[in-house]
């Protein structure tokens, strides 16, 4: 696994994977083409096999997978320190030596958007906003004080007031 971590042959491994946008651009036609992507990783097996004698397709993907994620760390925490305000010299420098090879990959790692577990087919029983509940649900609201009954003994009959001295 060493041969595989050697700076300069990681260098030549993402360059290579670079390359090969269907394997990483969304937008390319050929990204869900299982035949194309499996040929493109094919060529990145034969490569690695060169450092790495045992690699397969998973242990391209599983590498894929693990530069990916490194590198969505440290563009995170760059945007972080972006967006926090800082002064120039403050914005976080990455520590990963190959961050600005993989800079290809920025405009693909924007967040999925969430999505509903809820059917589309009902309609929203939940309201939006606070004022909608107001307005919806009939009752006091939330900033309303409500009046709670208060009891005396008086008004308990005499069997009520038993039950609430055992309880």
């Amino acid at each position: 696994m060493k041969q595989f971590k050697d700076p300069e042959f990681m260098g030549q491994f993402i360059d290579k994977y670079r390359n090969m946008r269907n394997l990483w651009e969304v937008k390319n036609p050929l990204c869900r083409n299982k035949p194309a992507r499996k040929a493109s990783l094919e060529k990145l097996v034969q490569f690695v096999k060169t450092q790495v004698s045992n690699a397969d397709i998973e242990f391209v993907e599983k590498k894929i997978g693990s530069l990916r994620s490194a590198y969505r760390k440290e563009l995170n925490k760059v945007q972080a320190s972006m967006r926090s305000g800082a002064a120039a010299e403050d914005v976080y420098l990455p520590s990963l030596w190959y961050y600005n090879r993989m800079r290809f990959l920025e405009d693909q790692m924007e967040a999925r958007e969430s999505l509903s577990t809820l059917p589309s087919s009902l309609p929203s029983t939940l309201p939006s906003t606070p004022a909608e509940a107001s307005e919806d649900q009939p009752g006091p609201s939330i900033l309303e004080e409500v009046e709670e009954p208060s009891w005396s003994q008086e008004d308990l009959s005499q069997d009520e007031a038993l039950e609430c001295g055992t309880q």
